[in-house]
């Protein structure tokens, strides 16, 4: 079983391994004292070991994990020399492969996407370019999606920047239904239900669209054809749209630099 280190333990880093660990991961795990009170905490509930800095990760380590913010890969670069061919795999948003390899020439570097929810093994998991022994670590943490070029794997990212967006939403709708009455805990109950309704009918109709299956329910004369005709007309998924594409130009900007 391979050795993992982890350089940055954040929140998203400590649902990685509670994942990996809860997975079947067996391996050593090796975390940076960055964070400590995290990094202790993790080090006594999931068996890992809080070394002394990020070269002391790196130096114990098959496989580095990446986890600091994208402003900081440079600072990490300049404190670290990994060993050739050592696997890198980043979870620095808007951080190319190209800028990754310029930062760190020995590295074999990937990147990789999760959510939170990989504390739950129920995260979308999203790697780039395909590599097996990164998908072998991961696959565990939920739905693994492999990407080939890094122009998918940028909308991948605006996909997952919906995660939060979609927490709106919910809350928007959850708050009408208590502010019509029903008591909180029975409203937020309603919103999920028909979400994981929506999304267990999606994943069992794979040959069938979104809309098409929108459509099927909200037929001409029923309540829900009536409530949608309201929102056909109003400009929501137009601001979603926006949204998107601010994203995606930002993480083109980032990744590609004027020359």
């Amino acid at each position: 079983m391979q050795s993992l280190g982890i350089i940055g333990v954040g929140e998203l880093t400590e649902s990685i391994v509670r994942g990996l660990r809860s997975g079947g991961f067996t391996g050593v795990i090796m975390l940076s004292p960055r964070n400590t009170e995290r990094a202790q905490t993790l080090a006594e509930e999931c068996a890992c070991q809080v070394l002394q800095d990020n070269q002391a990760v790196v130096d114990c380590s098959e496989t580095v994990l990446l986890g600091v913010r994208p402003e900081h890969i440079t600072s990490v670069a300049n404190e670290v020399h990994l060993k050739p061919g050592q696997k890198l795999i980043s979870l620095a948003a808007g951080i190319s492969l190209k800028q990754l390899r310029t930062a760190f020439p020995q590295a074999d570097c990937v990147r990789a996407m999760l959510s939170c929810a990989a504390k739950l093994n129920r995260s979308t998991v999203v790697v780039c370019p395909p590599d097996a022994a990164t998908a072998n670590l991961l696959e565990t943490l939920g739905q693994l999606v492999t990407l080939k070029d890094e122009d998918s794997f940028e909308l991948a990212t605006v996909a997952a920047c919906m995660n939060s967006w979609f927490y709106f939403l919910l809350h928007d709708l959850e708050q009408w239904l208590s502010e019509k009455g029903l008591p909180a805990d029975q409203a937020r109950a309603l919103v999920l239900g028909n979400i994981k309704d929506c999304v267990g009918s999606a994943e069992s109709n794979p040959d069938k669209s979104l809309q098409s299956l929108g459509w099927a329910i909200a037929t001409p004369g029923t309540f829900s054809a009536e409530g949608l005709s309201v929102l056909m007309h109003q400009p929501v998924s137009a601001n979603w749209g926006a949204a998107c594409e601010v994203v995606l130009d930002a993480l083109l900007t980032r990744t590609r630099p004027p020359q």
